[in-house]
């Protein structure tokens, strides 16, 4: 199956300028493409993962990355999604953020050899001539238009900066640059960059008069629209240090059946055809399909080692109820216990199984908590310091499991 195709298949093409001559190209020849990053936090997440898959896609099938990194337009930030303007960060911090990009990257993509290209679009757009670049450039865009775009509409009630307003000019002249320097022909992101796709596009036919093109692929969500990456610590990091492999694997192990067999073909190299055999299965059998999602996905991200190490500690505990040494574990100061030891509220969030004690005590009083196996029921359950010294293992609901130790 060809490139397109198979994106296709896989449920991942959402918007194309034109699909047609965008199936052409991909199907026929080889192109260079290019997918824009912002260094918004110090390491990719899942949301940024669907866009990893398709450029990893569109390398097998012979065509070059470009992953451009927004040394430049992280300093003003995209206003798309958001209903406040974003943090201004620092130079230091947005390239150490670019540094932390680029490692994890190279993971996934192959770079040698001028397989793959790293940009920074720091390179033109920080010392760039501002009347210059308003003749040149701002001319070609209508803020009328802007204004209209998605990205900018649903900030016009809260406000919206002549800073930010700005954003998408400065990411259009990036498709502009890159067409003239690296004979790129195609914008990819996820379908919340619809509009700026578009005017790097029109930038480039009004400029130069060339056609390219932009493609938009479908974002990480639920079956029900919810983003998906989010958990009550937070984003699901892919650096290991930030979400540990064993929390990475619970998560993909956790999914919705309605989004399993989603999961498995944006996020997978598995073939459609096996995918479809894991699509047949119902109830308690979508086990098994919710577990090689987390195996294949953490197998990507974090090598077959930790992958493996998860898949036994979740089995080990799921079918044992029993500890296991791949479990997440928290440490907890001793300067934190009272004489009888510590309240269960208090152990949940400083694990992260709840994000406030009102929540931990909601759990414990729905019967979502136990400890050692033991169903706790009391909010006012006190942890003892012997427990935490053996390692206490506190079950959230039915499937997530934490240890608790005491610090030595």
């Amino acid at each position: 199956m060809k490139v397109f195709d198979e994106l296709q298949a896989r449920g991942m093409i959402a918007q194309a300028t034109n699909e047609e001559k965008i199936k052409e190209l991909l199907n026929e020849g080889t192109i260079k493409f290019y997918i824009g990053f912002d260094p918004t936090a110090d390491s990719l997440h899942v949301g940024h993962f669907v866009q990893i898959m398709v450029m990893s896609h569109m390398q097998k099938a012979g065509h070059t990355p470009i992953a451009l990194f927004g040394g430049g337009t992280g300093m003003v930030g995209d206003p798309s999604g958001k209903t406040e303007m974003r943090k201004m960060m620092t130079r230091e911090t947005i390239d150490h953020n670019i540094a932390c990009f680029q490692k994890q990257m190279s993971k996934l993509v192959d770079f040698s050899d001028g397989k793959a290209l790293m940009v920074n679009n720091a390179d033109w757009l920080l010392n760039l001539n501002y009347i210059e670049f308003l003749r040149e450039i701002g001319v070609h865009f209508s803020v009328n238009r802007m204004l209209a775009a998605e990205c900018y509409k649903q900030r016009l009630e809260r406000g919206l900066s002549f800073f930010e307003l700005n954003y998408m000019i400065m990411q259009s002249y990036d498709f502009l640059m890159l067409h003239r320097t690296q004979n790129c022909v195609m914008e990819l992101g996820g379908d919340d960059q619809w509009s700026n796709i578009i005017g790097g596009v029109e930038l480039v036919r009004r400029a130069d008069g060339q056609d390219v093109y932009g493609m938009t692929f479908a974002l990480l969500q639920t079956s029900d629209g919810r983003k998906m990456g989010k958990t009550e610590k937070g984003a699901v990091w892919l650096d290991p240090e930030k979400t540990p492999p064993y929390d990475f694997f619970q998560y993909w192990r956790n999914v919705d059946d309605a989004d399993v067999v989603k999961c498995m073909k944006m996020l997978t190299f598995l073939p459609l055809e096996e995918i479809g055999e894991y699509e047949k299965l119902e109830g308690a059998a979508l086990n098994a399909a919710k577990e090689k999602l987390a195996y294949e996905v953490t197998s990507l991200i974090h090598g077959k080692e930790e992958a493996d190490k998860a898949l036994k500690a979740a089995r080990s505990i799921f079918t044992a109820g029993t500890d296991d040494e791949n479990m997440p574990a928290t440490e907890i100061d001793p300067s934190a216990l009272t004489e009888n030891g510590i309240a269960l509220v208090d152990l949940m969030v400083m694990t992260g199984l709840a994000p406030s004690k009102g929540e931990a005590r909601r759990l414990i009083q729905q019967g979502g908590a136990s400890v050692n196996g033991e169903k706790i029921a009391d909010a006012m359950f006190i942890v003892s310091r012997e427990q935490l010294e053996a390692g206490a293992v506190i079950k959230k609901g039915k499937k997530v499991y934490h240890k608790a130790l005491l610090k030595q």
